[in-house]
C-alpha cells in the first residue's frame, strides 16, 4: 500500500496510533483536531501548523507572493478560531531554491506581516532551508479562553444528537475564485480576493466559545468533508438542507459556476461550522453573531445527508480535498 491508497486522513489515523498511545495527562487535545491543546499552569495553550507548497497549494502565475504570505498565516489562524482561542506567536519555516530573488522573500513577508498585524499575531522566529520549490510552513501558538480554571474549547468530538449545525459567512467563493483565476480573472475580482486572502472569523469563534459551544471545525477541505470529520469524531450523523447553505451571491450570479457544488466541496473558505444545542444557537443570534443554521445532528451512522427524510448519503471521501488520494 502506498500513501495515495491510504489517503491523507487514513494516514493521520495510522500515525496517531503510533505516536499518541502514551500522551501525558496535560495534553487535553491531541492529533485529529484543528489544534493541539495542553495545560501549562493555569493556562491552556494551543498549537497548529500548516504548509503552503508551490505547485500544490498555490501556483506562482496566479498567486502574488504577498498573498501567499497572507494566506499561509491565515489558514493557521482559522484553526485557532475553530478552537475558540486567541492566536499569539508564529514560527515560520521558509524553504526555497537558492536562486530565488530576494524580492520574492520580501513580498512573502510583507503579506505575512499584514496578516499578523490584522489578527494580533507576533512573528517570533523560524528557519530558512534550501528546497527544490518554495514552501512556507507556519507553526502558530495560541491560548484558550478560560473560565473558572477550565478552558473554553470547541472540539470536533463535541457534537450531540439534537444539536443544530450552523456556518459562518458564505461558502464557495474561494474555489470559485481559483476557477476564475484560471479563466483569466484579475486580482480585483472579489472572488479572486476571497481565494487569495481568506479572512477567518476569529472573533466569531471566540464568541461561540464564550457561549460554551463545545463543537466546531473550520472549513478548509469543503463543508461536506469537514462536517464529516465532526460526525466521525462525535459518532453522530448530520442532516443538512441544501437550500439553507449560504452560497455566495457573487458565485450564484456567475452562471457558468456550479454554486452549490463549490459551496459544499470547493474548500478553502476558512469559515466555521458551529455545532450546539438550539438554546446556544439562539444565544449566538442574540449576540448578533452572523451565522446560518443549515441542519441538525442525529443519532445514527456518522455520515452527512441532505433533507429531512432518509435521503441518499453523500460520499464523504469524494466530497472535498485530500492531499494524498489519487484521482
Amino acid at each position: 500500500m502506498n500513501a495515495s491508497e491510504l489517503g491523507e486522513f487514513g494516514l493521520i489515523e495510522r500515525l496517531a496510533s503510533v505516536v499518541g498511545a502514551e500522551a501525558p495527562t496535560d495534553l487535553i487535545v491531541g492529533i485529529g483536531d484543528d489544534a493541539a491543546a495542553w495545560r501549562v499552569g493555569d493556562q491552556v495553550l494551543l498549537a497548529t501548523t500548516d504548509t503552503l507548497v508551490d505547485g500544490v497549494h498555490f501556483l506562482q502565475e496566479f498567486a502574488p507572493w504577498a498573498d501567499v504570505g497572507w494566506k499561509a498565516l491565515a489558514v493557521n489562524i482559522s484553526d485557532i478560531a475553530a478552537m475558540g482561542g486567541e492566536p499569539l506567536f508564529a514560527l515560520v519555516t521558509l524553504a526555497l531554491p537558492a536562486e530565488t530573488p530576494v524580492a520574492v522573500v520580501d513580498d512573502l513577508y510583507a503579506g505575512l506581516s499584514e496578516c499578523a498585524h490584522e489578527y494580533g499575531v507576533t512573528i517570533a522566529g523560524g528557519d530558512i532551508v534550501r528546497a527544490p520549490q518554495v514552501s512556507l510552513t507556519i507553526a502558530l501558538m495560541g491560548q484558550a479562553q478560560m473560565r473558572a480554571g477550565e478552558p473554553l474549547l470547541m472540539r470536533r468530538d463535541g457534537a450531540r444528537p439534537g444539536d443544530f449545525i450552523a456556518v459562518t459567512g458564505v461558502l464557495g467563493e474561494s474555489a470559485a475564485g481559483l476557477q476564475c483565476l484560471k479563466e483569466g480573472a484579475q486580482r480585483s475580482d472579489p472572488l479572486v480576493m476571497a481565494h487569495l486572502r481568506p479572512r477567518p472569523p476569529l472573533t466569531t469563534g471566540q464568541e461561540a466559545a464564550r457561549l460554551e459551544f463545545k463543537c466546531a471545525i473550520d472549513i478548509s477541505d469543503g463543508l461536506l468533508q469537514d462536517l464529516g470529520h465532526v460526525c466521525r469524531a462525535s459518532d453522530v450523523g448530520a442532516r443538512i438542507r441544501g437550500a439553507d447553505i449560504p452560497v455566495s451571491h457573487e458565485v450564484r450570479r456567475r452562471e457558468h459556476l456550479n454554486a452549490l457544488r463549490l459551496a459544499c466541496s470547493g474548500g478553502e473558505d476558512y469559515q466555521l461550522v458551529l455545532v450546539g444545542p438550539p438554546a446556544k444557537m439562539r444565544a449566538l443570534e442574540a449576540a448578533r453573531v452572523p451565522v446560518k443554521v443549515i441542519g441538525k445532528m442525529f443519532k445514527g451512522k456518522p455520515a452527512v445527508s441532505f433533507g429531512s427524510g432518509p435521503p441518499p448519503e453523500v460520499s464523504l471521501n469524494a466530497s472535498g480535498w485530500d492531499h494524498l488520494h489519487s484521482g
